[in-house]
């Protein structure tokens, strides 16, 4: 299967009151086209900022990141703005909506700026807010939505440039659990039916449970990997998950 992302040796380094501290450690790892990756670990793990270097809005100190085959970590700040934007889809915990535009206008801002035609953009606006479930709210500012509602439509934007690969970061954080459900099932159908790549961030074991393959971060290196079985039921997934949470801090290289 193709690799649609390769994180080689990546290196984070910070500079706090003139003591330097290392965000990543030299980490490597692949994402494979159409796998479903979560990162998970311990607050101060790298975790966000190894998602914002994949991003790229944040330069690594060291290493090298390939989406596509294209080394990113090289390109100058135009073309990366231009890569991100085609590339890249971001869904944030805190949704990050236009409060001054409309739920319709929030998700057809990427198409707006990248000059996509008004049939086009009423097209794909049209499609994803239906598998979103918030077509009927499309009209509404941000204000006027519910917290799912306000995720479901940050989720439309971020897939709405048909992006190489969805990155997520703590896309539950500010759910309650039903909506946080409902969001995992919509994120898990464009994987799984549209095979879309995602690497998500999160710190949700249940949210993780929906993933083929965990990474666990611990001080800027990966501490474990946990792979579902092909015929593992989301609720015994979830059970391991938790039993290498309780782990982190102990030290394992073993593959569960």
């Amino acid at each position: 299967m193709k690799r649609i992302l390769e994180i080689k040796d990546l290196e984070k380094i910070y500079n706090q009151a003139g003591t330097p501290t290392a965000a990543l450690a030299g980490i490597s790892f692949d994402v494979l086209d159409g796998e479903f990756l979560g990162i998970m670990g311990p607050s101060g793990s790298g975790k966000s900022t190894l998602l914002n270097c994949i991003a790229t809005t944040i330069r690594p100190t060291a290493g090298q990141i390939f989406l596509n085959g294209e080394n990113i970590s090289n390109f100058s700040r135009g073309d990366l703005a231009d890569f991100r934007g085609n590339q890249i889809g971001y869904l944030f915990q805190a949704f990050e909506l236009l409060d001054n535009l409309t739920a319709r206008e929030n998700i057809m801002l990427p198409l707006s700026i990248h000059g996509r035609s008004v049939k086009e953009q009423k097209e794909q606006v049209e499609a994803i807010a239906e598998y979103f479930d918030v077509q009927d709210v499309l009209e509404q500012f941000p204000s006027q939505l519910s917290g799912g509602q306000k995720q479901r439509v940050a989720a439309a934007r971020s897939l709405i440039m048909n992006p190489s690969i969805i990155l997520a970061d703590e896309p539950t954080g500010a759910l309650d659990s039903r909506s946080a459900k409902n969001l995992m099932e919509k994120l898990n159908g464009i994987n799984q039916q549209m095979q879309r790549t995602i690497l998500m961030v999160t710190h949700d074991a249940n949210a993780a449970s929906y993933c083929s393959r965990i990474l666990f971060i611990q001080d800027g290196v990966i501490f474990h990997e946990l792979r579902r079985k092909a015929d593992e039921r989301k609720d015994a997934f979830y059970q391991r998950i938790l039993q290498v949470v309780s782990q982190l801090g102990g030290g394992s290289a073993n593959v569960l």
